[in-house]
């Protein structure tokens, strides 16, 4: 389970990461954004700095930025455990993931929606995380997108044919419904935002997204 920190309250980070923690939150969803691979502007290293200050649970840091190979080394060195880049706005994905795991940290890579799994499959053997967006990134709270299901799924058996380890995520439009097929698809790790940050109760809120558990 993995909180998307863009849904929280930023004028009580602490507190909001805290009450996450004690939820069962297993690690954070960091949403980098740059205004120019996706329509909308987030943060950079330096919240992510004051993040690993307010948590000992591992960070995830998404980049949805252009030029990747630019800010690796800024976000590795802001103490992000997991860097994940978009296949899409990677000049070199190869290289990039390679930077990643030189600066010790796991490697991701993610697709957008209508991006087919064959354009991703080829970097299999380079990467610790799958992160498979089921809605177009940028903006919190959007519908899921039921269409990329088969995805999580072939991603799956693909994993199972090479002898692979890496997890798969899934995030956008996660809630208790749309976990369960989800999961069912092969999904392990689920990044929610305002599904578990708007909610009354984050405990519920998560119990209820892992289906119970």
């Amino acid at each position: 389970m993995a909180p998307s920190l863009l849904s929280a309250d930023f004028s009580r980070l602490g507190e909001e990461i805290q009450a996450a923690e004690r939820a069962g939150a297993d690690l954070f969803h960091l949403d980098v954004m740059d205004g120019r691979f996706v329509p909308n502007l987030t943060f950079g290293p330096m919240i992510v700095r004051a993040v690993r200050k307010l948590t000992g649970l591992p960070l995830d840091t998404h980049l949805m930025i252009e030029e990747p190979d630019k800010y690796i080394p800024q976000f590795a060195d802001a103490g992000s455990d997991v860097i994940t880049i978009h296949v899409e706005a990677s000049s070199d994905v190869r290289r990039d993931l390679r930077t990643i795991r030189e600066k010790g940290k796991k490697s991701g890579l993610t697709l957008n929606p209508d991006t087919p799994i064959e354009r991703i499959a080829e970097y299999f053997d380079d990467i610790d995380l799958l992160l498979v967006m089921s809605v177009f990134p940028g903006f919190s709270g959007q519908s899921f997108i039921s269409d990329v299901l088969p995805k999580l799924a072939e991603a799956k058996r693909i994993r199972g044919e090479r002898g692979l380890d890496f997890a798969i995520e899934i995030d956008g439009g996660i809630n208790p419904v749309t976990s369960v097929r989800a999961r069912e698809s092969g999904a392990e790790i689920l990044v929610a935002g305002s599904s578990v940050f708007g909610s009354a109760d984050y405990s519920e809120a998560m119990r209820a997204i892992r289906g119970g558990q």
